[in-house]
């Protein structure tokens, strides 16, 4: 049989730790805030998200109509890619529309009518919701008279 080892119990009333089975002594551990490997990885390590974010963020000095201002990366290449586009390369000029596609959500693009036949299902759907809602549609199965499971009351 083994028997534990127990630390001294300090003058202060504190009940003696037990020490044994992943219960290591009190002077052994791990002070509070200190890391149990310390060569493992460091807080706030970036990934590639956060540095392609981090780049396009950066500011590059760009000479615009003879004047020289400060713009984000992100903005330059797109300045740059509107230039080329209208200079006659076509590769650039859809890749900028399609960025255009993308990320221009105007609140008119969204509130455009929809085709008669996609809109009439939308109002069928939408009516045989309330009804069933309310309670008053014939294929109702809680609106049968009945027991409700179906099957005849036994005598």
């Amino acid at each position: 049989m083994s028997r534990r080892k127990t630390t001294g119990s300090s003058g202060d009333g504190k009940k003696s730790y037990e020490v044994g089975y992943r219960k290591p002594p009190r002077h052994t551990q791990y002070r509070p805030g200190q890391s149990g490997y310390p060569a493992g990885r460091r807080k706030g390590v970036r990934n590639l998200k956060t540095d392609v974010k981090r780049a396009l963020a950066m500011k590059v000095k760009v000479k615009e109509n003879g004047r020289s201002s400060t713009k984000s990366t992100q903005e330059a290449a797109l300045m740059v890619l509107r230039e080329t586009g209208f200079n006659g390369n076509t590769r650039a000029l859809v890749h900028l529309l399609e960025l255009a596609l993308r990320f221009n959500n105007d609140e008119a693009a969204q509130t455009q009518q929809l085709p008669a036949d996609d809109q009439a299902i939308l109002d069928a759907y939408v009516a045989a919701r309330t009804t069933t809602a309310t309670g008053s549609s014939a294929d109702d199965p809680a609106s049968k008279t009945g027991s409700g499971s179906g099957r005849k009351a036994r005598k």
